[in-house]
């Protein structure tokens, strides 16, 4: 018998979130209730246009616009959105990379920073793919516990003198951030390269790091559309480093990873909907301050400090049992189970109050 997978592909899990029946408002994956860019979304809706055919003559098309985004391949680096977010990050643009999504980002620069063998540090929990894109690439994740704040531990995560420390801040699934000084630390004294994952960074207000990214060889920042955004659907993310470390990155990723269509949105959503995002970011803070509120004090759940566009709250009860009252109201909340250090918890992306409403209702039910 010929074997298939590679050996030890079965221990590594598939993405496969449950789907479900009767939930109206989905608040398990953070992403933008508040909708997409205005600007972006009238650029990809005229792109759009501007690909149907002129005129059609015994079913086929005659004519298309010069530049067609469905029928032509589009730039090798989504070369449109790394001269917008050079421009806008005042960098240069050999120190962006870009992918379909930064998962793709962090799935590259483990392919091409690290030996097979070689060992990945991370916080535990954190985002969950960081394991299994490191078990992929033939490396060794190793969780190093949270902080009781919150905060990652520098420490214990520099001891495990890793080839690559992912730090990911504002943490997910707890939303907490590790300071800018710790951060830093981590930088100096890393032994390998470390990748800080940024994607709820828009949220938090903390000052970013570009510079230390750029001047450092062994640094990669890495943020994302999907969420602040509102571009999920069109899977796109970036990473900032030096020009040696991007064209390492680069090299692993293949080409044509980001669609023309989402080349286009990002880079308008960089250049012409920053008022837009600045709304929705204020919006939001505003709304996840409003529904911790709700809890804090209250027995049987604790709101950790989240600055995310998302709430945290460890619970004493079956956090999946308490998913599934939320469910029965038409709402979708992200579960945990065991987490290390914290127990079960559920995870509540924020949206409109106007949509929040029935979030704080049951809330009230539950922890009386």
């Amino acid at each position: 018998m010929i074997r298939i997978a590679r050996p030890g592909l079965e221990r590594i899990p598939t993405y496969a979130p449950q789907p479900l029946v009767g939930v109206d408002l989905d608040l398990r994956d953070n992403t933008n209730l508040w909708g997409a860019p205005p600007r972006a979304l009238a650029a990809v809706q005229t792109a759009l246009q501007s690909a149907a055919p002129a005129a059609v003559a015994g079913g086929l098309p005659l004519a298309f616009a010069p530049a067609n985004p469905i029928t032509q391949y589009p730039s090798v680096g989504a070369s449109r959105l790394v001269e917008a977010l050079a421009a806008t990050l005042g960098v240069d643009p050999r120190c962006v990379v870009t992918g379909c999504g930064s998962d793709d980002v962090i799935d590259a620069a483990f392919r091409a920073l690290a030996s097979p063998g070689e060992r990945v540090a991370h916080a535990d929990p954190s985002f969950s793919m960081v394991p299994v894109f490191a078990r992929l690439n033939g490396l060794e994740p190793i969780g190093v516990p949270l902080l009781a704040d919150g905060a990652a531990d520098v420490d214990s995560l520099l001891a495990t003198g890793a080839r690559i420390i992912y730090l990911c801040s504002p943490n997910n699934p707890t939303g907490t951030v590790t300071p800018r000084a710790e951060v830093l630390r981590l930088i100096e004294h890393a032994p390998g390269i470390v990748l800080i994952d940024e994607a709820y960074a828009e949220f938090a207000g903390t000052h970013p790091l570009w510079a230390e990214a750029t001047a450092q060889e062994h640094v990669l920042i890495l943020r994302t559309f999907s969420k602040a955004w509102g571009l999920a659907g069109l899977r796109v993310g970036y990473g900032v480093g030096s020009p040696a470390l991007i064209e390492a990155v680069v090299r692993s990723r293949g080409p044509y990873t980001v669609n023309a269509l989402a080349d286009l949105a990002a880079a308008t959503a960089v250049t012409e909907d920053r008022a837009w995002l600045a709304q929705v970011v204020d919006e939001a803070r505003a709304n996840r301050t409003r529904l911790d509120a709700l809890v804090r004090g209250r027995r049987g759940v604790r709101p950790w400090a989240s600055q995310g566009n998302f709430v945290f709250w460890a619970v004493d009860a079956d956090a999946m049992a308490l998913a599934d009252r939320f469910q029965e109201r038409g709402i979708g909340v992200r579960a945990f189970r065991g987490l290390r250090g914290i127990g079960d918890a559920l995870r509540i992306g924020v949206a409109p109050w106007s949509q929040l409403g029935r979030v704080a209702q049951l809330a009230e039910e539950l922890w009386p």
